[in-house]
């Protein structure tokens, strides 16, 4: 009995054109060649996937003779699940993961090829950064001398240089300018680390790919005999690969050309990663003749949340042209709604949560969405102090973040000089000095009462440490010297001490000292530094308290983190001029266009309420009112329930039409806690209308 006919009497009976719209049915039945799938979102891409994979083995396809490609390997089981409940059988042999899980099921057969065995380790990132470090140690690099990238730094340029297919020197010149006097040494230190992989038979996470690339780039009877045994080849999210993916899927598709990507170039958010949008947009010219679907009908969002996602993207130029339309009825138009200042936007998102809440939407239906982390620290010192639980997507909550704990310890250090834990946690920052010479410090400062003695005394340590302990008490001389501030003992430590050390210990340095200077400014409002670190104690204490579980809670997250969710309300915050778009995101080529896309990923998260909010005043010492952001303004004004600026304030955006000024004080009561306020007299007198 043929194969065919053996899966004629097993699978179920699939009305493809009942269960498919027109548009999802259209790729299903004519997706032979090679097809590009431009999917909206919310538009069923999974499900046309799915159905496609169904019909392929309805057809009679051999399951081995099919490959799926996803990016996560939750996605991969979904799909398969999905398969097997429509057909009624599980395929055997299929072909479906992520591209490493392939690569590495590929390589496992072929490593000898390339100069591996077939029982090569992988390393994961920890193993990998280790392998780093004993790199940088076997080449006796100096890394005390000044400040060195660390081996996650490392780890993170070399990664990216890969996956992006270009020279560590023009990474380095682009994205790392701190760095740019070490361009010979890195280079040699990426070549190490190559051939210590080599010789010890492992592979990174990103070897998996670059090996199997080489392989089929090398050795042509390999990637024939492969692209023959794959006929049908269906990628999901394809606007989400970098160079090196999209030519995997070019060579295993050549001889069959029976290759199927689903994508979204609007949704293409991810070039920080190495992600080239040009993949999808130059898709039919890799391959001529392809084939190009829309799916189109959104079944998550509303009418007027797609005329407002619509009117956006439409102002990108390097794109597929495309306009959603709702499945879902009518419900409310998106809610503009500056606020005076961070402090007033948090109120009126608490008023709105809780209102939400009373009227029966739960809270894990609601979504806060941000650019950058640090937009999000007003609001959730708000929410704690209204008791409100929520869950932070992607990352830690503010309190927790590494780089904001050690700030807090010089802080605590001022405060209180005997505080050892303080103590170890800034001493292991210095360059030379470890957790051993670290302990030798503390039990000589033991027992001396004032940090300014501490800076004039002589210590017994090596002289490794002693130039990193030297860098430790000029720092702390220029915090001692000023006003003793909160927000100004913060500045000066990052100014005297933690930017450079963040430099050379964290990839993402820039979006940290953001952070802290978001911290500073929200220190702004204390006058008193035993208070403010109290503040800070009972903050971190309820969060580490925070029931966890089942509890209702609702979604902070950025963007990035949010892609692919979706809520009933949704926040999209700081919607200001130099928020929103990011300044550093404009400095890339096509930056703009890929914030914009960001903006669209945020507002097509929302499935009935939106809200677009901004503080109008500006953060830190400055007095000037922000601009809303240029993504607002090319809103058309029939599409948002916006409120209008005070002729005085007004930025002559086209959304401004004649409603009431929204009011967004005191939106309920709120627990006692030290006063809030700037510097400036005018500033304050904003604050308190």
């Amino acid at each position: 009995m043929c194969y065919h006919t053996v899966i004629m009497n097993l699978v179920s009976p699939i009305d493809f054109e009942h269960e498919l719209n027109t548009e999802q049915w259209g790729v299903v039945r004519d997706g032979d060649g090679p097809c590009l799938v431009l999917a909206g979102a919310g538009s069923g891409k999974t499900r046309t996937i799915t159905y496609r994979v169904a019909y392929l083995l309805s057809k009679g396809v051999i399951p081995s003779r099919i490959l799926l490609l996803t990016f996560t390997n939750k996605a991969a089981k979904q799909m398969l699940e999905r398969v097997e409940s429509l057909l009624g059988f599980h395929p055997q042999g299929l072909w479906s993961g992520t591209f490493h899980s392939i690569a590495n099921r590929l390589l496992r057969h072929y490593a000898p090829k390339i100069g591996f065995t077939q029982n090569f380790t992988i390393l994961d990132q920890e193993d990998s950064r280790s392998l780093i470090k004993s790199c940088i140690k076997e080449m006796q690099l100096d890394t005390s001398a000044r400040r060195f990238p660390s081996p996650s730094s490392v780890q993170d340029l070399i990664s990216y240089s890969r996956n992006a297919n270009r020279p560590i020197r023009e990474v380095v010149e682009k994205r790392l300018h701190n760095f740019y006097d070490l361009i010979p040494v890195l280079e040699r230190l990426a070549d190490v680390y190559a051939m210590k992989k080599h010789e010890a038979d492992v592979m990174d996470f990103d070897d998996l790919l670059l090996h199997l690339r080489d392989l089929l780039l090398n050795h042509p009877e390999t990637a024939q005999h492969l692209s023959h045994q794959f006929q049908y080849i269906l990628v999901d999210e394809y606007q989400d690969t970098n160079i090196v993916q999209a030519d995997i899927v070019r060579l295993l598709a050549q001889v069959h050309r029976n290759v199927l990507i689903v994508g979204d170039d609007a949704q293409s958010i991810y070039s920080f990663r190495a992600a080239e949008i040009k993949n999808i947009l130059r898709f039919p010219e890799l391959f001529p003749g392809t084939r190009t679907f829309r799916l189109t009908t959104n079944y998550r969002s509303s009418p007027e949340i797609l005329h407002v996602a619509n009117a956006s993207i439409t102002h990108n130029v390097h794109q597929f042209e495309k306009h959603l339309q709702a499945h879902c009825p009518s419900f409310e138009k998106p809610r503009l709604a500056p606020a005076l200042s961070a402090a007033k936007e948090a109120d009126y998102i608490v008023s709105q949560v809780r209102d939400h809440h009373r009227r029966g939407e739960p809270l894990r239906e609601m979504a806060v969405l941000f650019r950058a982390a640090f937009h999000s620290q007003a609001l959730e010192f708000e929410l704690i102090k209204r008791n409100i639980p929520y869950e932070y997507r992607g990352g830690m909550k503010f309190f927790e973040r590494a780089h904001i704990k050690d700030v807090v310890s010089f802080l605590r250090l001022v405060s209180n000089p005997k505080d050892t834990a303080s103590w170890m946690r800034v001493l292991e920052m210095l360059p030379g000095v470890g957790a051993t010479t670290a302990q030798k410090i503390i039990m000589q400062v033991q027992g001396i009462g004032k940090l300014e003695e501490i800076c004039e005394r002589t210590f017994v340590i090596d002289r490794r440490a002693q130039s990193g302990w030297n860098l430790f008490v000029g720092a702390l001389r220029h915090i001692l010297s000023g006003n003793q501030l909160p927000s100004d003992m913060i500045r000066a430590t990052v100014a005297h001490f933690y930017e450079d050390y963040a430099q050379g210990e964290y990839p993402d340095f820039r979006d940290r000292l953001d952070d802290l200077e978001q911290f500073a400014v929200f220190a702004e409002g204390y006058k008193e530094t035993q208070i403010f670190l109290d503040e800070i104690a009972l903050t971190e204490t309820f969060q580490a308290n925070e029931q966890r579980g089942d509890q209702d809670r609702m979604v902070l997250s950025t963007i990035h983190q949010a892609k692919g969710l979706e809520w009933n309300t949704v926040f999209l915050i700081h919607l200001a001029q130099d928020k929103f778009p990011h300044p550093r995101a404009l400095e890339e080529e096509e930056g703009l266009e890929e914030e914009r896309r960001l903006f669209y990923v945020a507002t097509t998260r929302a499935r009935r309420r939106l809200y677009y909010t901004y503080p109008m005043m500006g953060n830190g010492e400055s007095t000037l009112f922000q601009q809303p952001s240029l993504f607002l303004e090319e809103i058309p004004s029939q599409f948002l329930e916006a409120s209008r600026l005070p002729p005085s304030l007004s930025t002559g955006a086209n959304w401004q039409n004649e409603d009431p000024v929204i009011v967004l004080d005191d939106l309920g009561e709120r627990p006692s806690s030290p006063p809030r306020k700037s510097k400036g007299s005018f500033l304050r007198s904003v604050e308190e209308l």
